[in-house]
């Protein structure tokens, strides 16, 4: 059986390809794509040629935010069926390592991730019409929710796990810098989990729209009121109890530090080669400075959210376009300012 799907050679040199689908294992299982979503590596792999030091050096089929049917299952397949709508986990670790042992598998040392070109040979991703998938990985979803949202199923894992990363957030005061699709999610997970208030930060109208949507009390841009944030949250050491910081700038990791309140938690979640951190602040007011990784259980979290509509992530989706313009659907999803989240469609 044969594939359509969205192979990358080289820096925007992306093309529709044939590919072979693969014989289904006993606990495998047959998934016909519907919809995947555009991420952020994505557009670097397609634009840039590669993330830092990780280079695009052979054939790669993008995409790892991907939600389908399920066509055929081996036969020692139990947790789904043909017909089942499902989203598709793009981990697959190992199970065998120290860290997979211990249960932390987002640290996998074998980690074979949807999409990524960080091993070689590189790891093939969603984006195609029909694909394999262990069994381990299909979350159902339901009937009452798009492919398209089920799609979204990633990077709410995403989210969900920034938000395990901060502890309970049962009445506390939180804020978001960078409500791109990520921080947005986060959002909704954020407000899931109990924050009884929650300040979203962003340089553009789009993003703050969407969190609004999601969850958000008050939307702050910053680039029409850059002291807004000092302004109104530093009095008294601080005022939130976790800031999640989504936009990987340095700068704005360095913003958050004087509204956070002492013994606050402050969640790094974008990503950056490196920040000024202001050490005198961290010790004087005891914030704990977390990092966070993935996800792994929280996919199953994310996709239950979503297939029992707790959490609404139709805001975050601004545009689908079928495969067959993908390289479109790359240049649409660089505008911050009006996009969020772009989504391919696939075979029906």
């Amino acid at each position: 059986m044969k594939t359509r799907a969205c192979v990358l050679h080289a820096q925007e040199d992306l093309r529709i390809e044939e590919r072979d689908v693969g014989e289904v294992g006993p606990q495998q299982v047959l998934v016909r794509i519907g919809a995947g979503g555009v991420c952020g590596s994505d557009i670097h792999y397609y634009w840039d040629g590669g993330i830092g030091t990780i280079r695009v050096s052979e054939p790669i089929v993008l995409g790892h935010e991907v939600a389908g049917t399920v066509e055929a299952v081996g036969e020692q397949v139990t947790r789904v069926r043909p017909g089942d709508r499902v989203a598709v986990c793009p981990s697959r670790p190992c199970g065998k390592c120290k860290f997979c042992q211990s249960g932390e598998q987002q640290h996998c040392l074998e980690m074979q991730f949807f999409g990524s070109a960080m091993r070689k040979p590189h790891t093939n991703g969603g984006f195609r019409d029909r694909l394999v998938a262990e069994e381990f990985q299909c979350e159902p979803v339901g009937d009452k929710v798009s492919i398209g949202e089920a799609a979204c199923t990633e990077p709410l894992a995403v989210g969900v796990h920034a938000v395990n990363q901060a502890g309970s957030l049962v009445g506390k005061r939180v804020l978001v810098t960078g409500a791109g699709p990520i921080g947005a999610l986060l959002i909704g997970a954020a407000r899931v989990a109990g924050a009884q208030e929650i300040v979203a930060m962003d340089i553009s109208e789009a993003p703050l729209k969407a969190a609004l949507a999601m969850g958000a009390n008050v939307a702050i841009n910053a680039a029409n009121e850059p002291d807004r944030l000092a302004a109104e949250y530093s009095a008294d050491k601080g005022y939130f109890d976790v800031a999640f910081e989504c936009t990987g700038v340095g700068a704005v990791l360095k913003q958050a530090f004087p509204v956070v309140r002492p013994r606050g938690t402050i969640v790094q979640v974008g990503v950056t080669g490196s920040a000024d951190i202001p050490i005198n602040a961290l010790v004087g007011k005891e914030i704990r400075l977390v990092g966070t990784h993935r996800f792994h259980q929280e996919y199953a979290v994310a996709a239950r959210l979503i297939r029992e509509q707790r959490i609404d992530v139709k805001p975050i989706i601004t545009q689908t376009l079928p495969m067959e313009r993908a390289a479109e659907a790359f240049a649409i999803a660089r505008d911050r300012s009006s996009q969020m989240k772009v989504q391919l469609s696939f075979a029906d």
